[in-house]
């Protein structure tokens, strides 16, 4: 398979203080097991005193630390996220200004916000402009704070989610045998209100609408959304393998979004992928949204479970409705 000279140089990641379920369970009045039964998790991260910036200056700063590259090496920083500290300025210029050369290296910052599919959004996006010229390096960085967004009522949500950042660096290499090798997104509007978090925004200003856990945390219809999930992979996964020479099951790897405990099993049950191939970390990061995917290439990479010349397909949902897709040789 032929594709665009991409290589991902190397990862970084920043995590927060763990949290175990039995912890969350003891503190918010839970039975005993509840997290691990019904969402997967046994542990997650979350803040102490972190800010989203703060997390992904660290997780960058602990990429180039990794690849031995200095700030002035980045083309583009790209902050990948659904999350931010303030509404303006942009996430970007935040986490650039919080990195150590930050304020006297003047590279351009744009943020790309497709929910949990920001990552694989600002790859497409990034691989797009990787030329080897004006971009011959750029930095790719999601960054995520669920916890602080989570309503102690709805135990779905509250045990589902975590906090982290990771960084990736990509680079247009055409002596490398690592490829992008195929982007897709689809966006089924019919789940447009199936995940939200709805105060904040302009249509329900915080001006006219007090602090209520219902309207300022995070919510989803996790059932309509399976059904959503189950009923559209299908065909999007053909469809993204119907003009490539290899099929989805023949992946060396494959990193699904770690949307929940059954969301992640859907692969599993549609289609007859080998053991271990499908690729997660749901048990002890939780959904950390857009952070999910590059964190559980991150650690396969650190593992060995992804090598050098690995075909790895990219899989995930998001709120919107949305599905995309990655086809990459590592």
């Amino acid at each position: 398979m032929s594709g665009k000279p991409i290589k991902i140089l190397g990862f970084g990641k920043y995590l927060p203080q763990e949290v175990l379920s039995a912890d969350l369970e003891l503190k918010y009045g839970l039975p005993l097991g509840w997290s691990e039964k019904y969402s997967g998790v046994q542990s997650r991260h979350h803040i102490t005193f972190e800010s989203i910036g703060y997390m992904g200056a660290q997780a960058i700063e602990n990429a180039l630390e990794k690849c031995q590259m200095k700030l002035e090496d980045i083309d583009l920083l790209i902050s990948a996220s659904a999350g931010f500290d303030y509404p303006l300025p942009s996430q970007s210029s935040i986490i650039k200004s919080e990195l150590k050369d930050g304020m006297s290296v003047n590279i351009p910052a744009l943020d790309v916000d497709s929910s949990c599919l920001s990552f694989v959004s600002a790859f497409e996006i990034a691989s797009s402009l990787l030329d080897g010229k004006k971009y011959k390096n750029i930095i790719i960085v999601s960054s995520e704070i669920a916890s602080t967004g989570l309503n102690p009522s709805n135990w779905e949500t509250l045990t589902l989610f975590g906090d982290g950042a990771v960084a990736a660096i990509l680079q247009f290499d055409p002596d490398s045998d690592a490829a992008y090798i195929k982007g897709n997104m689809r966006t089924y509007s019919e789940g447009v209100y199936d995940s939200t978090f709805k105060g904040g925004g302009m249509k329900l200003f915080f001006k006219d609408n007090p602090y209520d856990p219902e309207l300022h945390s995070f919510a989803m219809n996790g059932r309509r959304l399976l059904r959503l999930a189950k009923n559209k992979l299908p065909e999007f996964i053909d469809d993204f393998f119907k003009d490539l020479p290899i099929s989805m099951e023949e992946a060396d790897a494959i990193i699904p979004h770690q949307a929940s405990k059954l969301g992640v099993s859907i692969l599993s049950s549609l289609y007859r992928v080998k053991e271990n191939q499908v690729l997660g970390n749901l048990s002890t990061y939780g959904n950390c949204i857009a952070a999910s995917i590059p964190l559980v290439f991150h650690d396969a990479v650190e593992s060995g479970a992804i090598k050098r010349g690995d075909t790895c397909f990219i899989i995930g949902t998001a709120a919107g409705f949305s599905i995309g897709g990655l086809l990459l040789r590592f």
